[in-house]
């Protein structure tokens, strides 16, 4: 019993890690105008007040033109 309950214990341990991130990948999305990265899961919600903001229709942010993507970095670093 004792070599099921360490077996147990070190499966768990070994597993806590995948079972804790999930099947969910973490896309990073680089800002080349600050050069840094943001974790878009995170940006999710800023990126949708920015499209409220400035009365812009939603679209997916890797479609949009150059300039708004400027323009969203650059509102983004402004705000927070």
């Amino acid at each position: 019993m004792r070599n099921f309950a360490s077996v147990l214990l070190l499966a768990t341990a070994l597993a806590a890690p995948a079972l804790c991130t999930g099947c969910s990948a973490q896309v990073r999305v680089y800002d080349p105008y600050y050069h840094d990265y943001h974790a878009w899961g995170g940006e999710t919600t800023y990126y949708a007040q920015w499209e409220t903001n400035t009365h812009r229709d939603h679209q997916d942010f890797n479609k949009r033109n150059d300039a708004d993507k400027k323009e969203y970095w650059d509102w983004r670093h402004s705000q927070h």
